[in-house]
């Protein structure tokens, strides 16, 4: 055994032996304490840099209508199907049926999406049969409101032809149907399909604002592939920055994506597959979603997706299909195709430039590779039927062309029964009570540490407990966490779920961010997610909890921040409806110690425990930060009933005998909010 590892047990072995012989009554008795917490900082666990990460899937308008900024919905008329007639929703018209007739047909130039759009417009710009003021046309009211903002720029793309020549008026209307931004497209041949570009700058502003293409002269005229996106995405790529800044503000460690469900598909006709959403964006089919039911145009595709982990400086985690549905699955005697698919995938992303796939991603703009260094083989698919059998073959096939390559099993191996199969980690999923969340915090105490490493890849508390987004289910996560930390040795990487929601389109309850076309916040949950943003690379530190309540858990760890200043933080959940009076007590410091000044304390409360925040109160239940006075080794600390209450406790300059090196740097301060 390591020396400092038997450091560790002795002093650990001694203090509980103190603990129960003498010290215990006396610690909670002695002015009313609640417990007694006592943190050894003389040696720790280095907790693995990527413990805890965000997962992303596209339900709940996540991406299409969400972080993803393009403004319209249905972009490329396919929504409805490639039989025709077809349903454009959620297009309208400008005018009546005397006015003009829309139709779609086959026309599209693009192969991989034949859909197009026909506009007949039957009035003109004068005599008997005018066009009404304005002219008539159509209109794309995006994802429940376009938000359109005095003073930003917007670029309209869009594929039009006509045997004439074309005037069309391109718009952005108000809910009033004030016009908030307009630019023409004048142009005397377009017989041939034919790509227009306009800029629209806003005089003023809008939320429920929508897009208009409007004529006012006889004529027939086909669109296609029609996009506005603001010209202020993060850094050009395409994502909304609000909501960029949101994840990025959890500091996450990994993004797994795009699924989930969203990635098995209720059928496998109907599943996320990665070629046919990379490449030009109007050349992508776009599909219809039918586990969360809405289409998505594919804009946010695979490419997009490794390119928001390296934008957010974290690792991504693909999952990808392994010919399995909620409804179908590929026989293993016929999986090879799909095998192919995946390792042409790790070839897009990874491949050299000159690779036939990566030579695809240079085209899209990114010669150099991305870091991508672990894909999941599948999602909750270990039950059925040939999912053992296809595993393997996706294995064996991705460990002999990248060995490097750390892979996924879906399958729970932290019960009595190991994995009958190889993996590097293992999946472990939780969805349940706040008191039995709570209780979980140890649950992986008695995890053997032979097998493969945990990936509890996605946890929440869901139902009435819940609702959508409760003080009360923050706690109990919170509690789940720390026990994650303490067992950080065997529990590698951990994420919330499900990350976003559009409040007009909630698929799932509750979620970490909410917002709409024009507003963000953050649920409790996505900021109780705030305390644990210097976790991942930081040393716990074995922390004795003596109490009789079953309310209150503790934790601790030493962290060290962009400025080489180190802290103790130590984390207290009290789920119960008492205030708790705690005192704890820090060894372990040799020549070192708590600074008088520089600590701080960050409490997670309110005054209802099922309280949540809206759009009209969004931080009603959110972190507040203060000076911590009299911060020492000995020290009493009031806990408030139903809060997380973490404490940052400056240290002098200090030596921790650990495995490993510290090397995670992070902000001193969390911003009050």
């Amino acid at each position: 055994m390591d020396s400092w590892k038997l450091h560790c047990v002795l002093l650990y072995v001694s203090v509980a032996a103190c603990c129960m012989q003498q010290c215990v009554g006396r610690w909670i008795t002695e002015s009313n304490y609640t417990g007694h917490l006592s943190v050894d900082a003389s040696c720790g666990q280095r907790i693995p840099d990527t413990l805890f990460g965000i997962f992303f899937e596209e339900i709940n308008h996540a991406g299409a209508g969400g972080l993803w900024a393009e403004l319209v919905s249905n972009r490329g008329f396919e929504a409805g199907g490639q039989t025709i007639p077809s349903n454009i929703n959620p297009w309208g018209i400008i005018g009546d049926e005397s006015s003009l007739l829309v139709s779609t047909d086959q026309s599209s130039p693009f192969d991989r999406n034949k859909i197009a759009l026909r506009v007949e417009v039957l009035c003109d710009n004068g005599g008997s049969k005018a066009c009404p003021t304005g002219g008539v046309g159509v209109y794309n009211p995006g994802y429940w409101g376009m938000n359109i903002v005095q003073g930003k720029t917007y670029k309209v793309v869009l594929y039009l032809r006509s045997p004439g020549p074309v005037d069309v008026s391109v718009s952005f209307t108000g809910s009033n149907c004030s016009t908030l931004a307009t630019a023409k497209i004048i142009t005397s041949d377009v017989s041939k399909w034919t790509k227009a570009e306009v800029l629209l700058e806003a005089k003023s502003g809008d939320p429920k604002a929508r897009l208009q293409l409007t004529m006012a002269k006889k004529g027939v005229i086909w669109f296609d592939q029609v996009s506005a996106m603001p010209l202020d995405t993060y850094k050009g790529h395409g994502f909304r920055n609000k909501l960029f800044q949101m994840l990025a503000d959890l500091e996450p460690r990994f993004l797994r994506f795009p699924g989930g469900c969203f990635v098995e598909g209720e059928f496998l006709r109907n599943a996320f597959r990665w070629k046919e959403t990379v490449g030009p964006w109007e050349e992508r089919p776009g599909h219809f979603g039918d586990v969360w039911f809405y289409w998505t145009d594919d804009g946010l595709g695979y490419f997009e997706y490794l390119q928001l982990a390296e934008d957010l400086g974290t690792a991504p985690v693909w999952v990808f299909n392994n010919g399995i549905s909620h409804q179908d699955e590929v026989d293993t005697t016929l999986i090879a195709p799909f095998v192919q698919e995946a390792l042409d995938g790790i070839e897009f992303a990874r491949g050299d430039r000159n690779s036939t796939w990566g030579s695809v991603r240079a085209a899209m703009g990114h010669p150099e590779p991305f870091d991508l260094k672990h894909v999941a083989v599948g999602n909750e698919d270990c039950r059925k039927k040939n999912y053992q059998g296809n595993y393997l073959k996706f294995y064996d096939a991705i460990k002999k062309a990248y060995p490097d390559i750390k892979i996924i099993s879906n399958c729970d191996g932290s019960s009595a029964k190991p994995l009958d199969h190889p993996a590097d980690y293992y999946e472990f999923h939780i969805y349940t009570s706040a008191s039995k969340l709570f209780s979980m915090n140890n649950k992986f105490d008695r995890t053997s540490r032979s097998r493969p490493k945990v990936f509890v890849s996605e946890y929440a508390v869901t139902g009435k407990d819940a609702g959508t987004g409760s003080l009360l289910a923050a706690l109990a996560e919170a509690s789940f966490l720390l026990g994650l930390e303490k067992n950080s040795d065997i529990v590698a990487m951990a994420s919330y779920a499900p990350l976003f929601v559009n409040a007009n389109d909630r698929r799932w309850n509750p979620d970490a961010i909410v917002f709409d076309s024009a507003h963000q916040y953050g649920t409790p949950s996505y900021w109780m997610q705030t305390f644990f943003t210097e976790s991942s690379g930081a040393i716990v530190h074995n922390a004795t909890f003596q109490t009789s309540s079953s309310s209150i858990v503790a934790s601790a760890i030493s962290w060290m921040n962009s400025e080489g200043k180190e802290y103790l933080r130590i984390k207290i959940v009290n789920i119960g409806s008492s205030e708790a009076k705690i005192k704890i007590g820090v060894t372990g410091l040799g020549l070192n110690s708590i600074k008088s000044s520089g600590s701080t304390k960050t409490v997670l409360t309110s005054s209802n425990v099922m309280d949540e925040n809206s759009f009209a109160n969004p931080k009603k239940v959110a972190p507040s930060q203060v000076a911590l006075d009299k911060a020492g080794k000995e020290m009493d600390v009031i806990v408030p009933p139903h809060s997380f209450t973490s404490l940052d406790l400056l240290k002098g300059s200090s030596i921790i005998k650990k495995k490993g090196s510290h090397s995670r740097s992070r902000s001193s301060s969390r911003s009050s909010v």
